[in-house]
């Protein structure tokens, strides 16, 4: 699950993403709301952790824009603003869930995964090709109903294909996707991904194929003898 955390107090956001990436969650961070727009605008989350008071407004416009771009997004408030009145209007605004600050380590990581168990946050059954089966809202990638484990950037490229198989997935979107807006891309660094990717599906038998189209990008089929 991929998680983009809102907070511009740069302690509280290194310890509260380290907290998350140590749970298993694959979080991205945002200090304000111009940057975090960028990211949703770029990237797919499951999940905002969003502080209400931001430097450049309040964060609540962000799950507007949020719920707007990605329906099934869950929101998740995470702010010192304890009054009663704050916490019903976000929650009439379209949050899932209100965590005061200061919290426990623990409780937030329970809560993050009892947000995306909610009725109306089920997943879309998962996507089969050959002998693979991607589970989206898990990000178990099973072979031959086996389970096996991919690094993140293979899982990442991996379901940004599967999501749109049989079709040709620019190189724009797939960088979108699959790359944080944090990491360091160069020319060749798309290319090189898909290469291994494609190599780590053919040592395991998965059945697909992952096609180059040139100059445009690229597309996952049903790998046929």
């Amino acid at each position: 699950m991929r998680i983009l955390l809102v907070e511009d107090e740069l302690d509280a956001a290194r310890l509260t993403a380290s907290l998350i990436a140590q749970a298993g969650f694959d979080v991205d961070q945002a200090g304000c709301l111009s940057a975090a727009r960028q990211d949703v605008e770029r990237s797919h989350y499951d999940l905002l952790l969003l502080d209400r008071r931001l430097p450049d407004g309040d964060g609540v416009s962000l799950m507007l824009l949020a719920r707007e771009l990605r329906p099934g997004i869950r929101v998740m408030m995470l702010t010192a603003m304890d009054d009663t009145d704050e916490k019903v209007s976000s929650f009439d605004l379209g949050a899932d869930d209100y965590v005061t600050k200061p919290f426990q380590g623990e409780e937030l990581v329970a809560r993050i995964r009892a947000c995306v168990r909610r009725p109306g946050s089920s997943a879309p059954k998962p996507i089969a090709l050959g002998a693979l089966s991607f589970d989206l809202a898990s990000r178990d990638v099973r072979i031959a109903g086996k389970i096996v484990a991919l690094h993140r950037r293979e899982l990442f490229l991996l379901e940004s294909l599967l999501r749109r198989v049989n079709c040709v997935v620019s190189r724009e979107t797939l960088l979108d996707e699959a790359f944080s807006p944090h990491d360091d891309v160069q020319e060749n660094t798309l290319d090189t991904a898909v290469s291994r990717l494609r190599r780590r599906l053919a040592t395991l038998d998965a059945g697909v194929a992952i096609h180059t189209v040139r100059g445009v990008g690229y597309m996952a089929t049903e790998l046929f003898d």
